[in-house]
């Protein structure tokens, strides 16, 4: 139960801090992604203050949190999936100005248009999820590997 409630707590306040910063306003992320426009530079000091916040977490509890999941970092690695994953990611933000954190929280304000994109990114889950299955044991077989602890 104190696992669900830390996950619960965690969410809210991740929730509560991108309505705060309004990332949940798709024309801010984009005027932020407007570089040769009508650049809004504000956005950057919320991202700035969360790889703050991350790496001072990564520098406290990495070790234990990489020893704990049972995967060597060495064994991640840069490959096309992740760049064509990311590439998409970064597209459809790009377009959309929504991402999935901030659609999640955007969802409590009842927007028809955010709503739409939420199912349309589950469905893209589910979608990839259905061809992932496919592919069985050929994918499961390139994943890195955890590494056993003793």
């Amino acid at each position: 139960m104190k696992p669900l409630l830390v996950a619960l707590s965690s969410g809210t306040l991740f929730g509560a801090g991108l309505a705060l910063s309004n990332m949940t306003n798709p024309a801010k992320v984009q005027a932020f992604l407007d570089v040769a426009g009508a650049w809004d530079p504000s956005l950057a000091f919320v991202m700035g203050a969360a790889v703050a916040v991350s790496a001072v977490a990564v520098r406290l509890h990495g070790a234990r949190a990489a020893a704990a999941s049972g995967v060597d970092a060495r064994l991640l690695s840069i490959d096309a999936r992740l760049l064509s994953g990311a590439a998409l990611f970064g597209l459809g933000w790009g377009l959309t100005g929504l991402c999935p954190g901030p659609t999640i929280a955007a969802l409590v304000s009842g927007s028809s248009e955010i709503a739409l994109f939420a199912a349309a990114m589950l469905a893209g889950m589910a979608l990839h999820h259905f061809l992932a299955a496919g592919r069985g044991s050929r994918e499961a077989d390139s994943r890195p590997q955890p590494v056993a602890t003793s």
